[in-house]
């Protein structure tokens, strides 16, 4: 045997240790299964209050970032909807189409993403995260698990508790106006926040961000809007009925918005 192959059928292990597994990667979080109490009587009609199962599974503790999406686009040679159509959506003080949009010019073609490594990645479709979450052999998460996530096995309005007060969200989220629905710096940050920036606002489970920062594609349709995706968590222009984790959205699924991003999830 020569002395290379001696090496390796000795020191496998720390080889292939050496390499992150996707866990590591994107630091998945373990779920546990349980009953997910999911709705809210006081919300929108569709916020139909239920308990349902949920198996075990995985997800992202924070929203992909785009630093992670650069990565992936460099690796997979993918090309975005939202790059594809050169048109993407953006807010304030209301939605509007904007030519040149794409992730890497989140507001249009004279914006960039100089300091946004560690931001959310936003301005990307559905279909672009679905195909993300695949190239790492994970998937979007359905829109009960999300709930669940978001909420704990004790049903909470808000991630982080059932009260909200407009001194406390400011260190809870990165949301808009108390009052619907602007942009606001009460927070630190007009637009997007880097992920994981307010761990006063954490799950119970122990994910970032799931109330404000960028909405969140997830793999279920939207009831009474055929194709529709739902999208969940509110985002950074967003006032407390849209942070709630029972509050529920859709978009179609070939759009990108600037107030938009997602997370994986694995089994």
């Amino acid at each position: 045997m020569s002395f290379a192959l001696r090496v390796l059928a000795v020191f496998p292990l720390i080889l292939f240790a050496s390499f992150p597994s996707v866990a590591q990667t994107f630091d998945l979080v373990a779920i546990p299964a349980g009953m997910a109490k999911l709705g809210d009587p006081n919300g929108d009609d569709n916020e139909i209050v239920k308990t349902v199962p949920i198996a075990a599974f995985r997800m992202m503790r924070r929203e992909v970032t785009n630093r992670q999406f650069e990565r992936f686009v460099r690796e997979s040679d993918y090309q975005t909807t939202v790059d594809t159509r050169d048109e993407g959506h953006v807010w304030g003080p209301r939605w509007r189409r904007v030519k040149g949009t794409g992730w890497r010019h989140p507001q249009g073609p004279l914006s960039d993403l100089d300091g946004l490594a560690d931001h959310p990645v936003v301005q990307v479709s559905a279909i672009d995260a679905d195909a993300f979450c695949r190239f790492y052999g994970m998937r979007l998460p359905r829109e009960d698990e999300w709930e669940y996530a978001a909420r704990g096995p004790q049903g909470f309005r808000y991630p982080w508790g059932d009260t909200l007060t407009p001194a406390s969200l400011a260190e809870q989220a990165n949301a808009g106006t108390y009052d619907c629905c602007a942009a606001s710096k009460a927070d630190g940050f007009e637009r997007t926040a880097p992920v994981g920036s307010f761990p006063r606002g954490r799950s119970p489970l122990g994910l970032d961000d799931m109330a404000g920062n960028v909405w969140e594609w997830t793999s279920t349709l939207f009831p009474g809007a055929p194709g529709d995706r739902v999208i969940r968590g509110g985002g950074w222009g967003n006032n407390p009925y849209c942070l709630r984790t029972a509050y529920r959205h859709g978009n179609p699924p070939t759009i990108g918005l600037d107030m938009v991003g997602f997370r994986c999830a694995a089994d």
